[in-house]
C-alpha cells in the first residue's frame, strides 16, 4: 500500500489585510491554522503526510512553510511562491533549492486581472526555470482559463504540471459540457495531474451531497486516470463547507470501484510521483502526539 499524502491544504497566520479573501460568510477560517490543528485530522483519515501549498505570494511566507517543514517531517513537500516574472527568478529558486521539501511553485493565476498572464514571455520564462530546478508547477485557475492553460502546458511538454480543484467548476451552474470538453483535451497532455481537491467549496456549501459531486469526480478519472489524480483536502479552507475526515470519505467512496493499486495512486502514489516525494517520507511521523 501505498503511503497516505494529502497532496493540498494550506497553513496560515491570519490578519485581514492579507487574508481579504476569507469574507464575513467564512468566519470560521478567520484564525491561524498550524501543523497541530491539522495532525489530529490526518490520524483520523489515516493519512500519513502533506503537500503544503502556498496561500501568500511573497517569499516570506514561502521560507517560513519550509521552516515548519524542518519541525514537522509529515510536512513532505511544500509548493510555494516565487516571482516567476521576476528577471532574477533563477536566483530566487536558487535560494530555496537547497531545502529538500522544496517540490513545487505555484502562483494564483485566477486572481490575475488579465486572463492571459500565463501566456505572458516572463512569466513562460519562469516556468522554463522550474524544469531545470526539478520543481512542479501548480496550476490555480477558474474553468475559463482552461485554454490558455493548455496552450501553457504545451509550450513546457517537459515540465510537470499539477491541476489544482479541477479548474473549479461550477458546480450545480448547469450546462457542464465546455468544462468536460477542456478538462479532457488538458488530460490529454501526459505531464499534466489533477487534485481531487477544492471541490465542496465551488458547490452550495450548505447542500451539496456526494452525488452531486461523484460526475465530476468521475469525469476527471476518466480523463486523467488514476495514475494521474491526486487527492487533496484543501483544508482548512474546506471547513466552510466540509470537515477534513468528510471530504477525505467522499473522495474514498468515489474512487470504492477502482482496483486497489489504483486508489493506492489516487491516495498517495500521484502525488509522491509528480512532487518527487519519495527521498523525505517518513510514514510514522503523522502517528507523533
Amino acid at each position: 500500500m501505498s503511503v497516505r499524502i494529502d497532496a493540498h491544504h494550506h497553513f496560515w497566520m491570519y490578519n485581514v489585510q492579507e487574508y481579504d479573501w476569507i469574507g464575513p460568510e467564512m468566519g470560521r477560517l478567520r484564525r491561524d491554522f498550524g501543523p497541530e490543528d491539522l495532525k489530529p485530522e490526518l490520524r483520523a483519515a489515516g493519512v500519513a503526510g502533506v503537500v503544503t501549498v502556498q496561500a501568500r505570494q511573497n517569499l516570506e511566507e514561502t521560507r517560513w512553510l519550509l521552516s515548519l517543514a524542518e519541525q514537522h517531517p509529515f510536512m513532505h513537500g511544500v509548493v510555494g511562491w516565487v516571482s516567476l516574472v521576476s528577471p532574477t527568478v533563477e536566483e530566487e529558486l536558487d535560494s530555496l533549492i537547497s531545502h529538500p521539501r522544496f517540490r513545487g511553485v505555484r502562483h494564483v493565476l485566477q486572481g490575475e486581472p488579465d486572463d492571459r498572464f500565463m501566456l505572458r514571455e516572463d512569466f513562460n520564462r519562469g516556468i522554463a526555470a522550474l524544469r531545470r530546478f526539478g520543481l512542479a508547477y501548480d496550476i490555480l485557475i477558474y474553468e475559463r482559463h482552461l485554454p490558455q492553460t493548455i496552450t501553457l502546458v504545451d509550450r513546457h511538454p517537459d515540465q510537470v504540471f499539477v491541476l489544482d480543484h479541477l479548474a473549479k467548476p461550477r458546480v450545480g451552474a448547469g450546462d457542464d459540457a465546455l468544462w468536460r470538453r477542456h478538462i479532457g483535451e488538458l488530460a490529454r497532455r501526459p505531464n499534466v495531474y489533477c487534485k481531487l481537491s477544492g471541490l465542496v467549496t465551488e458547490a452550495d456549501w450548505r447542500a451539496w451531497t456526494p452525488g452531486q459531486l461523484k460526475p465530476y469526480i468521475d469525469a476527471v478519472l476518466e480523463a486523467f486516470g488514476p495514475r494521474r489524480l491526486m487527492f487533496g483536502s484543501d483544508w482548512p479552507v474546506c471547513l466552510v463547507a466540509a470537515e477534513y475526515r468528510r471530504w477525505h470519505e467522499v473522495v474514498r467512496g468515489a474512487i470504492a470501484e477502482l482496483s486497489p493499486d489504483e486508489q493506492d495512486r489516487v491516495l498517495g502514489g500521484a502525488a509522491i510521483e509528480a512532487y518527487r516525494l519519495e527521498p523525505v517520507i517518513q510514514p510514522k511521523e503523522v502517528d507523533a502526539s
